[in-house]
């Protein structure tokens, strides 16, 4: 079986990154956590470069953080599916039909659907947790947030395309809908998330209500990024969903969200070690 690592956008044009200090800073905190618990951190500040123009500098990131493929019976299939910044979309290769997160639990929020326990009321654990946590501070701030649709199986989501290309036609559904193994619903990072100022519904001017701005603003300070923004449309291959939500990791996200980054753009100026 052939195994090689798969290039992100290498097509797109560079974007620079962040600041040496940010990253410096990062790097401050990050050993603090180490030494806390041990972990390790998932970009190697340690070979940043110290003299450099900001305009050159780039994330340097482990190799296990980028996708990693094999052709299996004529179709390239992601094989370090349970990496955290997995990368899913239209240009990436695919999800295995079979592949199911080994630790999916369902987290303690409010759902649309109420309390019924069902496929998409699920997420990785890690997911899950940090959603918890964004849920109970926007309720503090007096924002009250519903999840709608977490992790979606193989076989669930060639039911969602399907519908859709019998309401609306095949091109006009692949701008709204994943097509079976490449949906980041089928990782169980990703979760849609609404309010009752737009009852409940995944729609466009959710990103005008109280709720939307808020998770807009703030949700990267839970490791989640908005993951088809408005004006990246010919990046992400998505049209706008301000109530897509992507589980990164706090530190991740953070970059992400400071550099107005897509996950795509994320990886075009990131370099495997």
């Amino acid at each position: 079986m052939r195994m090689f690592i798969i290039p992100v956008l290498t097509g797109l044009l560079l974007i620079t990154s962040c600041s040496h200090n940010d990253l410096t800073e990062e790097n401050k905190q990050s050993n603090n956590n180490h030494q806390a618990n041990e972990q390790t951190t998932e970009i190697d500040k340690s070979n940043q470069p110290k003299n450099t123009n900001e305009n050159d500098s780039k994330i340097i990131l482990k190799k296990k953080y980028f996708n990693i493929v094999a052709e299996q019976d004529g179709k390239e299939v992601i094989q370090n599916v349970d990496n955290l910044l997995i990368l899913v979309n239209k240009q990436s290769a695919y999800l295995p039909a079979d592949y199911v997160p080994a630790d999916l639990v369902r987290p303690n929020v409010r759902f649309s659907f109420g309390n019924e326990d069902i496929e998409k009321s699920y997420l990785k654990e890690e997911a899950a947790r940090a959603m918890e946590k964004m849920f109970q501070q926007a309720e503090t701030e007096g924002i009250t947030l519903y999840a709608v649709s977490g992790y979606r199986s193989y076989k669930r989501q060639t039911q969602v395309f399907q519908r859709e290309v019998e309401t609306k036609g095949e091109e006009k559904a692949m701008e709204a809908v994943a097509i079976p193994g490449q949906s980041e619903h089928q990782t169980g990072l990703a979760m849609d998330i609404s309010a009752e100022s737009v009852k409940l519904d995944l729609v466009e001017s959710f990103e005008n209500t109280p709720e939307g701005r808020w998770l807009k603003k703030n949700a990267h300070k839970f490791g989640f990024i908005l993951r088809y923004p408005k004006g990246k449309e010919a990046i992400t291959g998505y049209q706008y969903e301000p109530w897509h939500f992507r589980y990164v990791g706090e530190e991740m996200a953070k970059i992400i969200y400071e550099n107005d980054w897509t996950l795509e753009e994320f990886f075009q100026n990131a370099k495997a070690v």
